[in-house]
């Protein structure tokens, strides 16, 4: 059984719906279909919850017959016969009555993720019916159903499997199974979700928890390139990564790919390819856990970025200094992204500044703190990158002009860092592929 997962742009149109119920019925292997919802239904989703959050009911009103009229046109043009367009009329009408009960009553975070959780719900219920209306077998899957997370937000694995097998094993012999991505429940049994890009997550825990053959993410763009194409001339596709390096390149800013979803198809050996719907025959780029070929592979931004610098003579030879300041970062629930020390100093970078003043306030007990904002970390990935003659070479040589704050190599095999200056990071990304990959 293999998993195939779709985005919003791949669904977002009636046509491209119709190239999805193509792909997925195609196949003779027993196959799991993920849905997002349709592009651009989780924004406005989650302008109706901030309009409510702010106790504007009418702007809130105004946004759910906004998009209450995309659906209303949507489902003409996806379905043809009469009777399956009355269902499809029934399923909106559901679900918008539901959006505009909740003007009524009050507003508070459960609340916020139902509203966000009617997208995927949507567009499934959907897509469902225009297999029906063309007889195609299937079997509808509700998320919530399995898909569940811990008091942590960590998914409960072990429970999924256990009850995703259980659901698949009533319907023997079907072949085609469609679900919802993003959303799960709460261990207070509460709809919740698993977070912005949380359907490719789904699709690897769905993947992992069968242990399928493949997972297939499918998306608008021919599997990730080795640099970002919409800032970069002349990039080009990733045939294969490893799921190490597919995992630096996601969190470093790899858009393509929910930085999550590498864990669990990592943790059970399940193959990853990234396709492009609206080019099937596309190679794509194969995630696997053993590749050949060394040397650096590709090249992402992440932006956002704010580096905290800790200046004290105290740091020299100061048995748990450092102890102490990520006792601070932890205290307030912060990641740290990357780090460099001196004798006299540490320096490192954050991307959740919501505890910044607190973070700050309690560095200072140990020393000077310098904070700039506004930073990006250029991460260079490959295979064994760091152990490749020449590879940290070609990186500097292509930057002698652009500003380094801090560097971190070493630390992976896979991935060389930079942090430099937001104003720098386009022509930074363009000097590194031109340099990097010898594109003159």
């Amino acid at each position: 059984m293999k998993v195939m997962k779709f985005g919003g742009t791949s669904v977002g149109k009636p046509e491209r719906m119709h190239q999805v119920k193509d792909l997925v019925s195609s196949g003779d292997e027993p196959t799991i279909v993920v849905l997002s919802a349709l592009s651009g239904t989780t924004n406005a989703l989650v302008g109706i919850g901030e309009a409510l959050a702010a106790a504007d009911r009418i702007l809130a009103k105004e946004r759910i017959d906004e998009l209450h009229a995309h659906y209303l046109d949507f489902y003409p043009q996806l379905l043809k016969a009469e009777k399956t367009r009355a269902k499809a009329e029934a399923i909106i009408k559901e679900h918008f009555e539901f959006l505009n009960i909740i003007l009524k009553i009050s507003f508070n975070e459960a609340i916020n993720r139902d509203i966000l959780a009617q997208g995927e719900l949507l567009s499934t219920k959907l897509f469902y019916t225009l297999l029906e209306e063309l007889e195609i077998p299937a079997v509808f899957l509700i998320a919530l159903d399995f898909m569940s997370i811990d008091e942590n937000s960590e998914p409960e694995l072990g429970k999924i499997s256990e009850k995703l097998k259980a659901i698949i094993s009533q319907h023997p012999g079907q072949k085609l199974f469609v679900t919802q991505g993003y959303i799960c429940k709460n261990h207070r049994n509460e709809v919740d979700n698993l977070k912005r890009g949380g359907s490719d997550y789904t699709a690897s825990l769905i993947a992992a928890a069968i242990n399928a053959s493949v997972c297939e993410i499918w998306t608008d763009i021919d599997g990730m390139h080795n640099n970002d194409p919409r800032i970069v001339n002349r990039t080009r596709p990733i045939a294969e990564l490893s799921f190490d390096e597919a995992a630096e390149l996601a969190y470093f800013g790899a858009k393509i790919l929910h930085p999550a979803s590498i864990w669990p198809a990592q943790q059970y050996n399940v193959p990853v390819r990234l396709l492009n719907t609206m080019d099937p025959n596309a190679h794509g780029t194969l995630i696997k856990a053993d590749v050949e070929t060394k040397g650096v592979k590709a090249i992402a931004a992440k932006d956002g970025i704010t580096a905290i610098k800790i200046k004290s003579s105290r740091m020299l030879l100061a048995y748990g200094f450092l102890r102490r300041v990520f006792e601070i970062f932890e205290k307030y629930k912060t990641p740290i992204d990357m780090i460099t020390t001196s004798e006299v100093a540490v320096s490192v970078t954050i991307d959740d500044i919501s505890h910044l003043d607190l973070i700050t306030k309690e560095l200072e007990v140990l020393g000077i703190v310098e904070v700039d904002a506004n930073q990006s970390i250029v991460c260079i990935v490959g295979n064994m990158v760091s152990e490749t003659r020449g590879a940290v070479k070609s990186v500097m040589d292509s930057l002698v002009d652009i500003p380094i704050r801090m560097v971190s190599y070493g630390g992976s095999r896979h991935n060389v860092s930079l942090l430099i200056d937001s104003k720098f990071k386009n022509e930074a990304l363009q000097k590194l592929n031109d340099g990097v990959f010898n594109w003159n």
